[in-house]
This record gives structure tokens, C-alpha cells and sequence, in this order.
């Protein structure tokens, strides 16, 4: 029988104050072992995000530190951006601008043209399951 039901239905008081104490005990135990259950489920996932961080695994690794990170409000998100961009953009400015040297303009770019043969090897280094580039043609379909 339900520890629950069998608390409401008691009719004496000793047997209702047994079966009350006996859910309370059950009810600590389940919140127990959700919290355990929870540790160990946090513990296998900071396992698996340090093994992909060890095998350049990217795509696992965001997965799942995701995961670990939880899920945000949007007021959070929004609060967030702004911090962010208001540390970005509201920077002083440089105190002498005639110290920033110019970039060098000769720099050594092989701008012959590429060969059928170097693009076709591109392609097949590419990896599948990639974010489209700028054409927006995704990598499956070069394939």
C-alpha cells in the first residue's frame, strides 16, 4: 500500500503518527536519492565534455556543456547581450593614435588560380554535419 494512503486512512492516532513518520522517512529518501542521482548524471556529463575537449571532439563537447549549463530565461539572455556589448562597445579610446603602426600591405598570398584538383581534395576534407558557408550550399551537397 502507498505510504501516503496508508497515513490518510489510519484510524487511531498512534497508527496515523507510525504511518506519518514512516512517509516522512520514504519522502527523505526519494529527495536523497534524486539529489544523488542528480550529482552522478552532472558528474558523467563534465566526464564526457572533458573527454571531446581531449579528442578535439567540438561538436560533443558544445553539446554538452550546454547541457551542463542549463536552460536560460530570455530576460537572462537579454540581460546577458547587454552586459556584453555594453563592456565591448563602451571602451575608451586609445590614448595615442599615432602609436598603432600601419599593417604591412606585401604580404605573400599565392593568389594563383586554384586547380580542379585541389578543389575536389577540399571537398572530401571537408566534414559532414558543418555549417554551411556564405553560399549557403551545405556540405552534403558538395559531396
Amino acid at each position: 500500500m502507498n505510504k501516503k494512503t496508508a497515513m490518510n486512512n489510519s484510524r487511531t492516532r498512534t497508527k496515523k503518527v507510525k504511518a506519518r513518520a514512516e512517509y516522512t522517512e520514504a519522502n527523505k529518501q526519494m529527495k536523497r536519492s534524486i539529489i544523488a542521482c542528480k550529482q552522478k548524471y552532472m558528474e558523467e556529463l563534465a566526464a564526457m565534455a572533458e573527454k571531446a575537449a581531449r579528442e578535439g571532439n567540438m561538436k560533443q563537447l558544445y553539446d554538452t556543456t550546454k547541457k551542463l549549463a542549463g536552460k536560460y530565461s530570455k530576460t537572462e539572455q537579454r540581460n546577458r547581450r547587454v552586459e556584453y556589448f555594453e563592456e565591448i562597445l563602451n571602451r575608451p579610446a586609445p590614448l595615442n593614435l599615432l602609436a598603432i603602426k600601419s599593417a604591412h600591405t606585401d604580404l605573400p598570398i599565392d593568389d594563383t588560380p586554384q586547380t580542379s584538383e585541389e578543389i575536389r581534395m577540399a571537398i572530401r576534407q571537408i566534414k559532414s554535419g558543418k555549417a554551411a558557408g556564405p553560399d549557403n550550399i551545405p556540405v552534403e551537397a558538395l559531396k
